[in-house]
């Protein structure tokens, strides 16, 4: 494949391109051959988003710890992640499986952090920075009203001084089709039940279900 667009696209020309391939291959991919995935790349990319997206914050709005942490989770969910691909149409190059016909949104979000874990490999953190700052930071007003239920209740949690814990509960299905159990607990207490196709996803409605039993309700999360 030639990936002369999308590096015109994401603002870097990759001098390894075995790198950008890995960041575009899903693990379904790599479960029917063989090869690395983009599983540790994303890990990393997550990191680095958080960083460059914290030190923005910091830098550029008089916010308070609380509110920055709020701002932060909201522009670097799934959900957000999901809207800067696609103005890249970063599903076009995506590697998976035949058993991912379907690019779920939460796969496309994942390869958007390899990408960026990619870059700052390859050439450093001011280069992926200049990335983030061309493919993020312009679009955040876009992504403003996405809910993050997870940040509302550790917003509930910190005012009371409570803990949470989120428990993985159980897994199943196939490797190109996995669901998540989550539970979430205050002070030990189950406080709601969430699932989705990624522990992200499944974290998300648990803290909603949660949430709606603490306010009454809080809409729901896809």
């Amino acid at each position: 494949m030639q990936y002369a667009k999308l590096e015109e696209k994401i603002g870097y020309v990759f001098k390894n391109k075995n790198l950008l391939q890995t960041a575009l291959t899903h693990k379904s991919f790599t479960n029917e051959h063989q090869g690395d995935n983009n599983e540790r790349l994303e890990f990393l990319g997550d990191a680095v988003l958080g960083l460059v997206i914290s030190n923005h914050l910091y830098t550029s709005l008089a916010l308070n710890e609380g509110d920055m942490s709020k701002k932060r989770a909201q522009i670097v969910c799934e959900q957000a992640l999901y809207t800067y691909a696609s103005k890249i149409g970063l599903r076009d190059y995506l590697i998976v499986g035949q058993g991912e016909e379907e690019i779920q949104k939460s796969l496309i979000a994942d390869s958007f952090e390899a990408i960026l874990a990619a870059v700052y490999l390859e050439a450093g953190l001011k280069k992926a920075t200049e990335v983030i700052e061309k493919l993020v930071i312009p679009f955040m007003n876009e992504v403003k009203t996405i809910k993050d239920y997870k940040s509302t209740l550790q917003e509930y949690v910190q005012a009371d001084k409570r803990s949470l814990e989120y428990i993985e509960k159980e897994t199943t299905g196939p490797a190109h089709a996995r669901q998540f159990v989550i539970e979430v607990k205050m002070d030990g207490i189950k406080m709601g039940t969430g699932k989705g196709k990624t522990k992200k996803l499944a974290e998300q409605n648990a803290a909603r279900e949660a949430l709606e039993k603490m306010a009454g309700g809080a809409g729901s999360y896809e």
